[in-house]
């Protein structure tokens, strides 16, 4: 296409996968505000449910684990939920930003956002 103008038919090309990786992460950002994952802790007696942006949507405990004596025990309960849910939202976008390295024919393993 611009063989006579030397590198600058690959930077052309450069160019446009850049404004296609960039039209893309815009695209799955707002994708992961819907994508949701559950963390669990408990045998599931308490679970945290977030988006795989990293923000919590909610929170789901069984009643039998209140009891005034494990107070500690609940709390770190929902802690443990809620780690488990951050860890998943993260695996999840890192997942997601994958498929947009894959599609564009970048390394697998390339961090993004840089």
């Amino acid at each position: 296409m611009l063989k006579g103008l030397g590198n600058l038919g690959d930077m052309a090309g450069m160019m446009k996968k850049a404004q296609e990786m960039q039209s893309k992460m815009s695209e799955m950002q707002d994708e992961l505000h819907n994508i949701m994952v559950v963390g669990e802790s408990g045998a599931g007696l308490v679970k945290a449910t977030a988006s795989a942006k990293g923000e919590l949507k909610a929170l789901d405990i069984d009643p039998s684990i209140f009891n005034g004596d494990d107070k500690e025990v609940v709390e770190d309960l929902i802690l443990a939920a809620i780690k488990d849910a951050q860890t998943k939202a993260s695996d999840r976008s890192q997942e997601e930003l994958g498929k947009i390295t894959s599609d564009l024919g970048l390394p697998a393993d390339m961090k993004l956002p840089f």
